[in-house]
């Protein structure tokens, strides 16, 4: 059906014009579904999140690192209303797939919709990055850690885009922030060390 409708728009526009037509039908259909969805509490407030955070504060084992972080990020893509998280999981497959505009088209139209949802804000955070819109990048995620302050995520993905800009002091700090939250991550050790040793390397 998609490339029937394709099909007749390209033969009745020019490539922009049914392009830009394209997205607004596809606007539209994303905000008709969020009008039908019900107002969820944000995943970010699960009540499972709390034992969870406090086994990476005190667990070294990776296997249960990783399990623990794999069982996080699923609370947080979790919504009460099923339509929102198919439309999240449509976002992360087109960002995964470059289609850009339409990542962006569908994470702005959730964030609209549900402004307390933290991971809409880092998955769009993680799109301007990608894209090179640093700038946007760091606006959405510190309104994810506004939201979710203990957003491992989010605060690796701040220390990268300040190391994108050679900010390293800022990179430092959101590391730090990061090893408070979840002191074992390997990641975050390497990239706090990596970014002392590139300060120190500056200094002199």
């Amino acid at each position: 059906m998609a490339k029937l409708v394709t099909q007749v728009f390209a033969e009745l526009y020019s490539q922009d014009q049914a392009e830009e037509l394209l997205m607004r039908l596809f606007s539209l259909t994303i905000a008709a579904v969020l009008l039908t969805s019900n107002v969820a509490i944000a995943d970010q407030t699960d009540s499972r999140l709390d034992p969870l955070f406090g086994s990476l504060l005190i667990t070294g084992d990776l296997t249960t690192i990783r399990a623990t972080e794999n069982q996080i990020w699923n609370i947080w893509f979790e919504h009460a209303n099923t339509d929102v998280e198919r439309l999240m999981q449509m976002g992360v497959q087109r960002m995964n797939s470059q289609r850009y505009p339409e990542a962006l088209l569908i994470f702005n139209q959730i964030i609209d919709s549900f402004p307390d949802f933290a991971e809409a804000w880092n998955r769009r955070a993680t799109l301007h990055y990608l894209v090179g819109n640093f700038d946007e990048s760091i606006a959405d995620i510190e309104k994810t850690l506004e939201l979710e302050p203990r957003h491992f995520g989010a605060l690796s993905g701040l220390g990268l885009v300040y190391l994108q800009r050679k900010e390293l002091s800022k990179a430092r700090e959101a590391f730090e922030d990061l090893i408070e939250v979840h002191p074992n991550s390997p990641n975050a050790r390497q990239n706090l060390q990596s970014v002392i040793e590139s300060l120190r390397l500056n200094v002199i």
